[in-house]
């Protein structure tokens, strides 16, 4: 099995917007080379997470070994990585195309061009790979393949001539797929007899096995009881078991350049598996290690607090878990007045934020509450340090804070003509700076520099809204720049809480602050007392709003008689109200909690 010439190995990813049929064309290449029988198949194979399944969108890379007898008479060995689509998920197409010499780019024949086929095709070219255009959905009536190929021409730049039609949907030419991957994409490269240098691509937890690691050989063997060390951190390990994906898992016993696979070594500790680092032979290592790629940078950070607080070593044990599974996800502890112990969380975007939540309830079975999602500012201190902020709580003493620098990024929207009008206001609302305005056919292609704050609100969904659901945006961090902010707490009964400040620009503070009293005067529960909500820059209230008091009337026992008698009780209430407002402590109900962090975003 491991003594496939190199010509006959492929390595290929597929590239596409969200649902562009990239994983229905997988299904059917694993169907067209019977990977799987008719009994095992079922729709989408390889997400096989419960999530991605009710979705509908791919999460995790997965990859996949077929056998293909092509038309020239030889049989290939083709490894498939099936890729997410999401801007969130960017970072598990980054670490597929490390892996891989060529790409499919997959586009719906009737949709076009979107957003995010651009960035994946930018990253795919960015790592040197031969690309295959593929038009899907060829068999829909709304199909123009004559357009979408001129469109690909225009847009991307690369040559549509020979895109291969077909629909992933009813298998129409799915061997035209096949062939124009042994065809038009390059075999690997690599020698058997050098030292062993193997890429970690992927990792997870598998409850019986322990970790398992997805590795792409580069150079030299990996063998199954052979010692490999991680170049990185220095670890070494025992491989137990070495094997493919065909895609159930086939034990094989090596693996050799050019080859995908997965090896077990019995690995307990989660942190050993740092993505992107090189594996080799502990007793023959390699001279360096292979060029790993970047490390993923958290763009949006929120707390996570166990609703019980007597889960927190759980979450720690399950934040572990999903970080071996999930490289671009980071965190570390913190702790919190109002909500108690937790984990400051970081994260690609808001989508990467809900999967990993929805994650933690349904696979180890948490309740959580989420603080406001933030961006990680730059603030330059009047000594000279300058410091990250990642939590708005945790801001300093204005008087300290010489100037606060935040996030940019550079959007890029494609929208049909009709909505543009209603985009470009949206933007100019979120301070945007239009930097290029561009027309392919009746769509609109619209580059904007933006805050990073105020995306990772509510910029997407607004954005769905307005549109239809039409507009595809896609972003990349676009660098630090010095803005007017200010932190803006919120107190209750004059006590500030602390997870539910956050930090807006000037101009915004007040309409924001107004909001997120309004919201909570509805969802605290009243008291025998008035409450105050307010919502305070430093020492200066900007927004205020009173929950009355609860009225118990003290006077129903007197009928009839004096009046002095009904106003000595008023008063004596008053006082008692008084003396409560003092001493009193408002409980804020988790449901409030959650409720208003979610309106904030």
């Amino acid at each position: 099995m491991t003594d496939t010439p190199l010509s006959l190995i492929r390595n290929f990813s597929i590239i596409a917007h969200i649902d562009h049929g990239k994983s229905t064309l997988a299904d059917r290449m694993i169907q067209a080379c019977g990977a799987l029988t008719a009994r095992e198949m079922t729709n989408q194979v390889l997400d096989n997470m419960e999530l991605e399944r009710e979705r509908g969108i791919t999460i995790k890379a997965q990859t996949v070994r077929l056998t293909y007898p092509a038309k020239d008479g030889k049989t290939y060995i083709l490894n498939l990585m099936d890729t997410p689509g999401h801007v969130d998920f960017a970072y598990e197409v980054s670490r597929s195309l490390a892996a891989c010499e060529g790409s499919l780019l997959v586009v719906d024949a009737s949709q076009g061009v979107e957003a995010q086929t651009l960035a994946n095709v930018y990253q795919a070219i960015d790592a040197n790979h031969e690309i295959v255009p593929v038009l899907n959905k060829i068999d829909l009536p709304a199909a123009e393949p004559e357009r979408v190929k001129a469109q690909i021409e225009e847009v991307i730049g690369i040559d549509a001539e020979d895109a291969v039609e077909i629909s992933a949907k009813t298998g129409i030419n799915i061997e035209g797929v096949l062939e124009a991957v042994v065809t038009r994409l390059p075999p690997p490269t690599g020698e058997a007899d050098l030292p062993l240098k193997a890429m970690l691509v992927d990792s997870w937890y598998d409850a019986y096995l322990g970790v398992i690691i997805l590795v792409r050989i580069k150079e030299g063997r990996l063998k199954k009881g052979a010692r490999i060390r991680m170049m990185s951190s220095g670890a070494t390990h025992l491989v137990d078991q070495v094997g493919v994906f065909a895609p159930r898992m086939v034990p094989v016993d090596d693996l050799g350049p050019g080859e995908m696979g997965y090896i077990n070594a019995a690995i307990k500790t989660v942190a050993d598996c740092n993505v992107g680092d090189t594996i080799t032979d502990d007793r023959r290592p390699a001279a360096e290690p292979l060029s790993g790629f970047k490390p993923s940078i958290p763009v949006v950070w929120c707390g996570l607090f166990p609703v019980n607080a007597d889960d927190f070593d759980k979450l720690r044990d399950s934040l572990g878990k999903l970080r071996l599974n999930d490289a671009s996800f980071h965190y570390e502890a913190e702790t919190s007045a109002a909500l108690g112990f937790g984990f400051r969380c970081g994260f690609l975007g808001l989508l990467h934020l809900e999967i990993i939540q929805e994650r933690l309830s349904r696979e180890f079975d948490l309740d959580l509450i989420a603080t406001a999602p933030s961006v990680v500012y730059h603030l330059n201190m009047n000594d000279g340090t300058k410091e990250d902020l990642h939590n708005p709580a945790d801001m300093p003493d204005p008087m300290q804070i010489e100037t606060i620098e935040e996030p940019w990024i550079k959007a890029t929207i494609m929208v049909p003509d009709e909505y543009l009008g209603a985009v470009l206001t949206l933007c100019t609302e979120r301070r945007g700076v239009q930097i290029d305005l561009t027309y392919v056919g009746n769509r609109a292609m619209a580059v904007y520099r933006l805050p990073l704050n105020e995306v990772v609100f509510d910029f997407y969904d607004r954005l769905k809204s307005l549109t239809r659901g039409y507009a595809s945006f896609d972003y990349q961090m676009d660098g630090y720049e010095e803005s007017d902010l200010v932190r803006i707490s919120i107190l209750v009964n004059q006590e500030p809480v602390d997870a539910l400040s956050f930090i807006a620009h000037r101009s915004a503070a007040e309409s924001r602050g107004r909001a997120i009293c309004a919201r909570l005067k509805d969802l605290i529960p009243r008291q025998l007392f008035k409450i105050a909500i307010q919502a305070a820059i430093g020492a200066r209230v900007i927004a205020r709003e009173t929950i009355g008091a609860l009225s118990k009337d003290v006077t129903a026992k007197c009928y009839g008689g004096d009046i002095s008698r009904k106003r000595k009780l008023l008063e004596k209430q008053k006082e008692g109200k008084k003396r409560m407002r003092q001493f009193g402590k408002v409980e804020i109900p988790q449901s409030a909690f959650l409720a208003a962090l979610k309106m904030d975003r």
